[in-house]
């Protein structure tokens, strides 16, 4: 076990409001995939109880979710473009509900970071171009080299954004709070924005401006779908995860980030590197709720972030995954539990819904 730092952090523990979202204070927790879903994509009560153990964070983000059949990556991924799979969603926002907490259910879309075996129609992955992510995949026979991916038509980017409209309509019926589009870790919407797998001539291509176009009109269409101030979106600047160059950081964040404000989304989710100015540059433009998740820092840096006024919300990831009462330990200052790496993905409750509370 580790320990905390001194748990005196009166900024962390003032109430926060991201648009229709409120919440008690300003530790939330970020989206991280577990691979427990059915084969159908669908959640589980082993689910809903590990998210309601986790209820006094502010804000819960989950897994991603593919918003379709194309949007699967990984194996035992959850999603909820089914009438099946939005039921059993149900089930985990009546039991976050329950224990008093709010649930945003990440959609996202994998694009070219896939294989056919992983998903339920078998076909070749979509993405901005035909350029496959030079990285393997984890199937049911083993790692596999990504496939080759499917350059998008015109007609596939409409039916991509008439995907995550229903996705985000099935999300918030079964209870959601919100949702959160990935546009971070290489997926699709981060590849419509990097200079590598984004290699197209037309008007979703070919410059800054047509490479957050697509993004744009994918936020777009969810704001207009269930309501801006139920929707966030997460970027993550820089970030190589999944094969992904960007080599004009620099210019397409603060364009993207100019042209995402006028939706009034309920906020931004801002995975930051080591790029400080450009942090500070987006907080200066983007006039919403932002949240921010420091991967691999400590609590005290992150909760500093609020303190300073750079972020309105932090999120945490494996400290709430190893510590279900993490609240409660940050408060008083408590040991924490380490997370237990071998067991974040697949599975069953073992490293999920067995690490010990303080009561215990």
């Amino acid at each position: 076990m580790t320990t905390t730092s001194t748990p005196h952090h009166p900024a962390l523990w003032s109430p926060a409001k991201l648009g229709s979202i409120a919440l008690p204070h300003r530790l939330a927790m970020a989206p991280m995939t577990r691979s427990r879903a059915t084969a159908d994509g669908r959640v589980t009560e082993l689910t809903a109880a590990y998210y309601a153990q986790r209820a006094t964070m502010a804000m819960l983000i989950t897994e991603g979710t593919q918003p379709s059949e194309d949007g699967q990556g990984y194996l035992a991924t959850p999603g909820v473009h089914t009438a099946e799979q939005a039921a059993s969603w149900r089930t985990v926002a009546d039991a976050v509900h329950a224990a008093g907490s709010t649930l945003v259910i990440q959609l996202m879309h994998v694009g070219r970071v896939s294989h056919p075996s992983n998903t339920p129609h078998g076909r070749q992955p979509v993405a901005p171009s035909a350029v496959a992510a030079q990285a393997q995949m984890f199937t049911a026979s083993g790692p596999q080299p990504m496939a080759v991916p499917r350059e998008m038509t015109p007609a596939d980017l409409a039916q991509t954004v008439a995907d995550f409209r229903r996705a985000a309509r099935l999300a918030v019926e079964a209870g959601a709070d919100g949702v959160e589009l990935h546009g971070a870790n290489g997926y699709l919407l981060h590849q419509f924005l990097s200079s590598n797998a984004n290699r197209r001539t037309d008007a979703y291509g070919a410059s800054v401006e047509g490479r957050i176009r697509f993004p744009v009109e994918v936020a777009a269409a969810v704001a207009d779908e269930i309501g801006a101030d139920r929707v966030g979106f997460r970027i993550a600047p820089g970030n190589p995860l999944n094969d992904i160059a960007e080599d004009d950081v620099a210019a397409v964040y603060p364009a993207l980030v100019e042209a995402l404000a006028p939706l009034g989304l309920a906020y931004l989710h801002v995975v930051q590197g080591d790029d400080e100015p450009l942090l500070r540059a987006v907080r200066d433009l983007w006039p919403g709720g932002l949240v921010v998740n420091r991967a691999g820092a400590d609590l005290a840096r992150r909760v500093q972030d609020v303190e300073d006024g750079l972020a309105d919300v932090v999120t945490v990831g494996a400290l709430a995954l190893a510590n279900p009462d993490l609240v409660e330990r940050v408060r008083s200052g408590a040991p924490l539990n380490d997370p237990d790496a071998a067991t974040f993905y697949g599975g069953d409750e073992h490293g999920y819904t067995d690490y010990p509370p303080l009561s215990a």
